[in-house]
């Protein structure tokens, strides 16, 4: 009865226990903070968060983490895009990280998923993309996942009339998920995967990563990827990658690329962030950079420090070129949860952003970059 009761209290409060000290907000919302017109924006999107790592019910209101679908209704919040992540190396730091190591092991054991997944990275990306569209599924319409420019545009009609309604997409923190076999993309494509950053916290079989031992560049097989991504519309995200893994994006691809959450050496100096040089490349391109909302992104833990580097980024390559790039719910005290995006509104407006330029940088340049370059179909 003791070992039974102990593994009742281990499973039942260990992961939520881990879930809250994580995933924590240095402020919260309050009325006073909703600019009058932010109801009416008309489409709010999000383009990192790493919910499903944490095996919470995403259609429930949770007094803590970052994102639920209830907390993405109350901050009229169109899209979230949701990022696997698959592998977590221990002593996990900024500068340089191991990838022998595997500390997901032990929270997929106390989430009680799959005894594949405390195992395997691969089953467990796709069993993370299977919880999001089994959430759909049990929304009864409230939520929907988008994986092409036709759903898209589909959805925006539909919430044109209900703005109740909303959305997600799928992202990959890290190519390792892929378990060095390429032939895994068209797997993971089909589960509505769209858009793939090659590394996250280690040097992997494709890429470096910015905070890895070595932080090289593509690979051979990394070149390869890179070429099965574009002939599938999969976008290329620029998080976390290492400075000669991106330089040797830009040199073999001239297309579109995203940086899904990140800040800027101007703002704020460290390893993790964009150089003005990758930010004037991306911004030839068409791409999109997505600003993060945490200390060490952006050198502050409130909207004000967040609306700055979004500043320095529109000031540069435009304001139809930067987003929002939360990093909710993923290991960080964020500045706030996602009904914290009404203070983002009043920062912009402090830094003189027209009511035009914020609705985009609130989610219109996010809508309209992959209403570009999501598959047709």
């Amino acid at each position: 009865m003791g070992f039974a009761l102990i593994a009742f209290a281990f499973f039942s409060f260990v992961p939520v226990y881990i879930d809250k000290a994580f995933n924590k907000s240095v402020h919260t919302a309050t009325a006073a903070d909703r600019e009058v017109w932010y109801d009416s924006i008309p489409f709010i999107a999000d383009m990192h968060c790493d919910a499903l790592l944490w095996n919470r019910n995403l259609l429930a209101r949770h007094n803590y983490g970052h994102v639920d679908i209830p907390r993405m209704q109350e901050a009229n919040a169109a899209l979230e895009i949701f990022t696997i992540v698959s592998k977590s190396p221990r002593g996990l730091n900024y500068d340089h990280n191991e990838g022998n190591t595997d500390q997901l092991k032990l929270l997929s054991f106390a989430q009680l998923r799959w005894p594949i997944d405390w195992f395997s990275v691969k089953a467990r990306a796709l069993h993370q993309c299977e919880a999001l569209h089994k959430t759909a599924e049990q929304s009864e319409g409230v939520f929907r996942i988008i994986t092409s420019q036709t759903e898209l545009k589909q959805y925006i009609q539909d919430r044109s009339s209900n703005h109740k309604l909303t959305a997600g997409m799928l992202g990959l923190e890290g190519a390792h998920c892929l378990d060095n076999d390429i032939n895994n993309l068209d797997l993971f494509y089909k589960t509505g995967v769209r858009y793939i950053g090659l590394a996250h916290f280690f040097d992997n079989e494709w890429s470096g990563s910015a905070h890895g031992m070595k932080k090289g560049g593509l690979t051979e097989k990394g070149r390869e990827l890179i070429k099965r991504m574009e002939a599938l519309h999969i976008t290329i995200d620029l998080a976390h990658l290492s400075p000669k893994t991106i330089d040797d994006i830009f040199a073999m691809t001239t297309g579109p690329v995203m940086v899904s959450h990140t800040g800027v050496k101007g703002t704020c100096d460290n390893i993790r962030n964009l150089s003005d040089a990758q930010i004037q490349e991306i911004g030839k391109r068409n791409g999109i950079i997505g600003i993060g909302m945490w200390e060490t992104a952006v050198c502050g833990n409130d909207a004000d420090a967040t609306a700055r580097a979004i500043k320095y980024v529109a000031d540069r390559i435009g304001t139809d070129k930067v987003a929002m790039g939360s990093d909710f719910d993923g290991d960080v005290a964020a500045s706030y949860d996602i009904t914290g995006f009404t203070m983002v509104v009043k920062a912009l407006e402090k830094q003189g952003f027209s009511r035009a330029d914020i609705e985009k940088i609130m989610g219109g340049n996010v809508r309209d970059f992959f209403l570009r370059n999501l598959p047709v179909n």
